[in-house]
């Protein structure tokens, strides 16, 4: 390690190859940890007995998604599936993306027409207001309850939107209730304004549903309820035509498919770790170049091959470790500062890989060069000017 403390700034260049290399594969897994930890906390919140019923193949363990085309379910299919047994609630959904009006500002949002179950279903939390309930359901009150983002956007505070006129769609409804804010990675909740389905029937007049959503009575029950519904929807409904998905099945397709994008993430980071890798073959072959005489008068004493091939490969792998370790801390830094945006996370194993990497990448790229000084000749190697 001589040499490289007496080249500092070539030392310090190589190290930051191999720092960029890992920084990038452990900020990548990071962030897959992260995004995976949100899912299932998400998930964790809505409860195991969730059941969703979707057009087309819904999502399924090929990931794929019929949420475009397909059935719409309507009352008739409402009216069947919640009297099938253990089916403890049932929300139907009918969805449109409008554009909301009020104080001379105009807002984007996602229209959900149900029923007052949905909150309960979804574990919905109010940051103000009230819910809607079964009576303005059936009354078709031209009530709503806003997501965070449309309150900030049209009134400022979630305070300032409670019983405020809102223009939908040539519309006009009064705002009850304000969800709580979900954040920037589940934006598009917090725009979402949710209205009894009944008050919509201009927009639907057919009263029909993108989605029909469940709770079975315990998480023992979701199967079987699975199974009663399709049994009901199956009288009147192809196969192919719906698909009745629970929480499990919809986490492992999404966990599937982070799985496979975290793998892609971490092969483009490690391009860095091959460009830093090729920075240490480069340093290592131009000091065994500079130190080709001392090679020489110490093998001529009695240093042997290997002793000579450790005392490279050494320096190598030392050079990598050191860019691996400063990269983890670097990490550790980026993470622990987007925490409160983000449930990014670096745990014992992301640490095992940065190091597992950085001295593979050492001993890879640092062999050839020691090989080469292990193999010169004494005799020529103290001849060498």
């Amino acid at each position: 390690m001589g040499d490289f403390r007496r080249n500092k700034a070539r030392t310090s260049l190589t190290s930051l190859g191999i720092l960029i290399g890992v920084l990038s594969v452990v900020l990548m897994m990071g962030f897959g940890f992260g995004l995976k930890n949100y899912i299932n906390q998400q998930f964790d919140t809505l409860g195991k007995n969730l059941v969703m019923i979707l057009p087309g193949s819904g999502f399924g363990a090929t990931g794929g998604a019929g949420l475009i085309g397909g059935i719409q379910f309507d009352e008739k299919d409402v009216s069947k599936i919640s009297r099938v047994k253990n089916v403890k609630q049932i929300a139907p959904v009918f969805m449109k993306t409008i554009k909301a009006e009020a104080n001379g500002k105009t807002e984007r949002g996602n229209l959900l027409g149900t029923t007052d179950t949905t909150f309960e279903i979804i574990n919905s939390k109010l940051q103000a207001g009230n819910f809607f309930t079964n009576v303005d359901v059936q009354k078709k009150k031209k009530v709503v309850v806003v997501g965070a983002q449309i309150a900030e956007k049209l009134f400022g505070t979630a305070n300032n939107a409670i019983y405020k006129t809102v223009r939908i769609q040539n519309q006009r409804f009064m705002i009850i209730g304000v969800l709580e804010k979900i954040g920037s990675i589940g934006a598009d909740d917090d725009l979402n304004i949710l209205a009894p389905y009944t008050s919509l029937l201009s927009l639907n007049p057919n009263k029909t549903f993108f989605a029909i959503y469940l709770k079975s009575s315990s998480d023992e029950t979701v199967s079987q309820v699975k199974m009663d519904v399709k049994t009901v929807l199956l009288k009147r409904y192809k196969a192919d035509d719906f698909s009745v998905t629970e929480q499990a099945e919809l986490l492992e397709t999404i966990n599937s498919i982070i799985g496979i994008l975290n793998i892609a993430l971490i092969a483009i980071g490690s391009i860095s770790l091959i460009v830093g890798g090729i920075g240490i073959m480069n340093i290592m072959y131009a000091t065994v170049t500079e130190r080709t005489k001392e090679v020489g008068i110490r093998r001529a004493i009695g240093a042997t091959k290997k002793d000579i091939l450790y005392q490279f490969l050494t320096g190598a792998v030392m050079v990598s470790v050191l860019g691996g370790l400063v990269a983890v801390v670097i990490a550790a830094i980026i993470v622990y500062l987007i925490q409160p945006f983000f449930p990014a996370s670096i745990n014992a194993f992301s640490i095992i890989v940065a190091f597992g990497i950085s001295s593979a990448v050492g001993i890879f790229f640092g062999v050839f060069p020691a090989k080469k000084a292990a193999d010169l000749s004494p005799v020529e190697a103290m001849r060498y000017e």
